[in-house]
């Protein structure tokens, strides 16, 4: 059994682990509220809750977004392992795939998986531009976004308020919800599952309620 074949369910297994264990649970615990009450306050303790409810909602968010970030980085660098694998085995070209789209493009064709399927690629260039978006903020990674997910904002929202002072920035407004982490570990967990030339490959992972799932209610992250 060679590396390149061990290496999909490797990575699989190990990207469920960090949901299940890390993310979830932590996204659990953070508390969070469906409606931030507004208006005048009738005494310093109700303001006082208001401005925490705020602040829990806007944390959430933002440990949501630092999960997108963490899983895209992740599954970048295991696609360069698993292409520096392949190269090193003599089976294909690999060394010119640099950067995440051409490394999934790259190793998508390699491993004969159509990511027009499902929106399986759609959903692994959504991750990574809303890392990107998480890294830098404004700027065309920003942009890109708007035009292929504008889903991820919500101007209206009752549960969301940006705590930044100044002039709002569309960056600081995007929404990372529960649905959107389970899409993205489904998306990255598939791939690799389809990769899988190992018996008993696990091609449908256990995060397809996700997909499914109807989270464009204004409801809480978590």
């Amino acid at each position: 059994m060679s590396t390149v074949e061990q290496l999909p369910r490797i990575f699989q297994a190990n990207l469920g682990r960090f949901f299940d264990r890390v993310i979830l649970p932590v996204m659990a615990k953070l508390p969070s509220h469906a409606v931030l009450e507004t208006g005048e306050a009738d005494s310093l303790d109700q303001f006082l809750d208001r401005a925490a409810a705020q602040v829990d909602n806007y944390t959430a968010n933002e440990a949501a977004k630092a999960f997108v970030l963490t899983l895209a980085g992740l599954f970048e660098r295991q696609m360069s392992r698993w292409a520096r694998a392949t190269q090193d085995a003599g089976i294909a070209d690999m060394s010119r795939l640099t950067g995440f789209e051409p490394l999934l493009a790259g190793c998508a064709e390699q491993a004969g998986i159509d990511l027009s399927v499902e929106g399986l690629g759609d959903a692994l260039t959504q991750m990574f531009v809303v890392a990107n978006v998480v890294r830098h903020g404004e700027g065309r990674s920003c942009e890109r976004l708007r035009a292929i997910a504008p889903d991820l904002w919500d101007e209206h929202a009752a549960d969301y308020h940006d705590l930044l002072p100044g002039t709002s920035v569309a960056s600081e407004h995007v929404r990372v919800r529960e649905a959107d982490l389970g899409r993205y570990i489904w998306a990255t967990t598939r791939f690799w599952g389809l990769a899988d030339p190992l018996p008993l490959a696990v091609t449908n992972p256990p995060y397809g309620q996700y997909l499914s799932a109807n989270f464009g209610d204004g409801t809480a992250p978590v």
